[in-house]
């Protein structure tokens, strides 16, 4: 097939990119830089050098690739994620809202007949069990910074789950892990758990779902093939407690064991949102991605994903 990938520098981008090619598939990596767009030929991929939000390059790059598949995994964070920073969220909420729908646009403009879009696992509301399927609610009117990249995260997912004429799939994300990520030997999350500044919130009660990043690109690239429009989860098969996770992860990466604050300290510091993510968070069951996409993760667990990618 001749698929197009929107993000195809990023930490996702990058090994998608090589599977879909090592697939067999036509791909086009868009960039914004003209130095990530060479290592995306260095991968056996063409690539297309444009903005998202620049309608005209954007719909001419999608129409030179006559793509049947459209990926979109733009998404503009800082290295270091800090939901109390005005700053944080913006340039993404952009992207999942305005950048969706000149995408879908270009996609439906040059005759794509499927949509695959990026979202995030842990958007589900923290009521009832600790682990979610796809139908479970999610969050809304959290307020805050985060609470508006989590309506911009649930807004691109309408657009592309109501888009006419394309077959809109949303693949809800675990917490990336390895290669080019934050949660990596050498990444933010890494950084913040060596100085002690990543702590257990509370009883660290609240579940993370976690995926290596190339398991991330394989359901993707297995999203492409084949599959009912719809959302689907796509992390590993062990959603853990933080307090579980987070001192494994500085044990792998030789830091110290993480300090355990009080959830009223944190909430004072650092806000209320910071503090339900630490003990509220859900976790997200892969159930259906497994069944109906027929993918498997190569770590079936963080557990083991930490000790072989990250030690």
């Amino acid at each position: 097939m001749r698929v197009f990938v929107a993000g195809a520098s990023g930490a996702i981008g990058k090994p998608l990119v090589r599977q879909l090619v090592e697939a067999g598939h036509v791909v086009t990596g868009m960039t914004r830089r003209a130095e990530a767009a060479e290592r995306i030929r260095a991968q056996g991929a063409n690539a297309a050098v444009c903005d998202v939000f620049d309608t005209a390059a954007l719909n001419e790059a999608v129409a030179a690739a006559q793509p049947e598949v459209v990926i979109h995994e733009l998404t503009a964070l800082p290295d270091r994620i800090d939901p109390r920073k005005a700053d944080t969220y913006p340039q993404t909420n952009r992207l999942r809202t305005e950048g969706t729908a000149n995408l879908l646009a270009a996609a439906r403009a040059a005759g794509a007949r499927r949509f695959v879009s990026q979202s995030i696992a842990f958007v589900y509301a923290p009521v009832g069990g600790w682990v979610k399927d796809e139908e479970a609610p999610v969050l809304a009117n959290i307020g805050g910074h985060l609470g508006e990249a989590m309506d911009a995260t649930l807004e691109g997912e309408r657009q592309v789950l109501e888009a006419d004429g394309l077959e809109g799939l949303v693949l809800r994300y675990g917490y990336f892990y390895g290669p080019g990520t934050s949660w990596s030997s050498d990444g933010s999350m890494a950084d913040d758990v060596r100085k002690r500044r990543f702590p257990v919130i509370g009883s660290g009660e609240a579940r993370m779902s976690m995926v290596h990043v190339e398991d991330a690109a394989a359901a993707t690239v297995i999203a492409c093939e084949r599959g009912a429009p719809g959302i689907y989860n796509v992390c590993d098969d062990d959603p853990a407690p933080m307090r579980d996770l987070i001192p494994a992860f500085a044990e792998v990466i030789g830091a110290k064991r993480p300090l355990r604050v009080p959830a009223w300290i944190v909430r004072l510091a650092a806000g209320a949102a910071v503090a339900n993510a630490g003990t509220q968070m859900r976790g997200a069951s892969n159930a259906k991605a497994k069944q109906e996409l027929g993918w498997e993760p190569r770590y079936p667990s963080w557990r083991q994903g930490f000790a072989e990618a990250l030690g």
